[in-house]
């Protein structure tokens, strides 16, 4: 289960305690706090706490105090220049906490991303539950043969069967011999710190990630994209219905101009300019390397 039952009894007595605030609050954000979105098999994604929205983005690149007279089109467009041109600090005035609860060997990409605060829950003083992440059949796939980070076919019959199997034998054994390396009927047992080194990587551990919009949005760039693992991306995807609901606008300047866009060198635009008014352009010409053509030519023909 995704969340404890003590968890879920805080969940339910805060929402049904609302406070009064003059603060700014969202609407679509307001819906999300403290709602538990259920991810994998055991995960969850949940809103804390967030501070701010599209007006404070555009509050803070004015200098300003309150919206004045300025209306939500010049918002958009101020949000969407700010995006454009890749300025970052109007988009670090808004701020968001999340409860986390993922897969260990997830945690260990996640936290890659440095720009955060981050308390994780401790081995060292309490016990692991007994969860473990076993991925759905359409997700067992073999290593990619052009790719040396990624997934090839997906695995079939028999062999998706051994996996799975071994998968979830080894989980629960490493469980069994935690526990019962812990104290227990009368023995000393293992210190908690030490006897949390033989859990498998696939077990669930959470934390409270807090991190402001600019660095959020750099995460979701990278983890919410095609190529990220499966594991991370689907936290990631649901994290963007979120902030979808938090900072529309900047959200859409966020997909329009960093998720759906597309980067080019120099070399790589110059070479479609020269397309453009007809020329024909070939690599030694075009002052690309090898690679980067090959992606060029096949992203751009």
């Amino acid at each position: 289960m995704p969340l404890t039952p003590e968890q879920q009894a805080e969940i339910d007595a805060l929402r049904e305690a609302p406070q009064q605030t003059l603060r700014a609050t969202v609407p679509g954000m307001e819906k999300h706090l403290y709602v538990a979105h259920q991810v994998l098999d055991h995960g969850l994604v949940r809103v804390i706490d967030y501070m701010g929205d599209d007006s404070a983005i555009c509050q803070a690149a004015r200098v300003s105090y309150g919206r004045g007279t300025k209306s939500v089109q010049n918002d958009e467009g101020l949000i969407r220049y700010l995006m454009r041109h890749w300025h970052s600090t109007p988009f670090e005035m808004c701020e968001v906490k999340f409860h986390v609860k993922l897969p260990v060997f997830v945690a260990r990409q996640w936290i890659r991303h440095r720009m955060a605060n981050v308390n994780e829950y401790s081995a060292r003083y309490s016990i692991l539950d007994r969860e473990f992440y076993i991925p759905a059949p359409d997700q067992l796939a073999a290593q990619s043969s052009q790719n040396n980070q990624g997934r090839g076919d997906i695995l079939q019959g028999d062999e998706a069967q051994r996996v799975l199997d071994l998968l979830r034998d080894d989980a629960m054994r490493s469980y069994d011999h935690y526990e019962s390396m812990l104290s227990n009927d009368g023995q000393q047992g293992l210190a908690r710190e030490l006897a949390r080194m033989n859990l498998p990587a696939n077990i669930y551990t959470q934390w409270y990630w807090k991190t402001d919009l600019h660095n959020l949005l750099h995460f979701l760039r990278l983890r919410a994209d095609s190529h990220a693992q499966y594991e991370i991306r689907v936290y990631a995807e649901k994290m963007c219905d979120i902030v979808a609901d938090w900072v529309p606008a900047a959200f859409n300047a966020f997909r329009d101009y960093r998720m759906d866009a597309v980067s080019l060198s120099a070399q790589a635009a110059a070479v479609l300019k020269r397309r453009l008014a007809g020329e024909t352009v070939t690599q030694e010409q075009s002052g690309m390397g090898a690679r980067e053509w090959r992606e060029f030519t096949a992203e751009w023909g």
